[in-house]
């Protein structure tokens, strides 16, 4: 009795199945409570891609072969190839370029590259300091007694050999970046036992020419590139 009470409580959802019937679907006879068959339907209308309108003008004949359109469309790849190498260069150039100037001196210090100094401002016998790219250079104009001495020292005497004539473009004016050549320090002008420049920090003594005479310091002062042009001096 409770089996069939159950089962009768199931009828209503085993007819509503068995008389659903959608996109085809209808019972078969003699299979059955429930039992469906499907039938598939040809879809007729579904359109092909076509993509005529993409494909090149060679290839869009199916009954032609690859071959007779091959040249034609190597042709067009090595052009386009070609364009795109070109244009990467192109590229690529800009880039290193513009980075290669970014790392470039800005034009304040180009504008410190060069120093003109007025050689009539430096009285005979004295030495100013003046800046060129961040360090201190001396000028110096030197007596017709300085010069004397200097250019008649041996040379082979020196620690560092150069000759007074070696360093100086005009005898009465040394031009001498103010840098001891120890360990960077500043000397003094005017003082030292040899008359020329002295570092208090070691105890380097240089002459009146900037060659290192006595101390620690392994060369002399070093002169900057510079030239003469009638009462100035172009340093750099």
């Amino acid at each position: 009795m409770n089996v069939i009470a159950r089962t009768s409580n199931l009828s209503p959802y085993l007819k509503a199945t068995s008389a659903a019937i959608p996109n085809g679907l209808r019972p078969v006879a003699g299979s059955g409570i429930g039992a469906m068959q499907q039938i598939r339907l040809g879809h007729t209308d579904v359109r092909v891609p076509d993509f005529s309108a993409y494909r090149r003008k060679d290839v869009q004949d199916p009954t032609t072969k690859s071959r007779e359109s091959a040249e034609s469309r190597l042709t067009f790849s090595y052009l386009f190839t070609g364009a795109a190498a070109i244009a990467g260069a192109y590229s690529a150039k800009t880039v290193v370029t513009q980075f290669v100037t970014s790392m470039a001196a800005s034009a304040d210090v180009l504008a410190l590259a060069k120093v003109e100094i007025k050689l009539d401002d430096i009285p005979e016998g004295k030495s100013m300091v003046f800046k060129w790219r961040g360090k201190p250079l001396f000028i110096r104009h030197r007596k017709a007694d300085e010069i004397a001495r200097e250019q008649s020292v041996a040379v082979e005497t020196l620690r560092h050999q150069q000759h007074d004539n070696d360093r100086v473009k005009r005898p009465e004016w040394l031009v001498v970046i103010g840098i001891c050549t120890h360990l960077g320090c500043v000397p003094i002008a005017n003082a030292g036992e040899f008359g020329g420049y002295y570092c208090p920090c070691h105890g380097s003594h240089y002459d009146a020419s900037g060659r290192i005479r006595k101390g620690p310091a392994p060369l002399n002062l070093e002169v900057p590139p510079h030239e003469f042009v009638e009462d100035m001096v172009v340093v750099g």
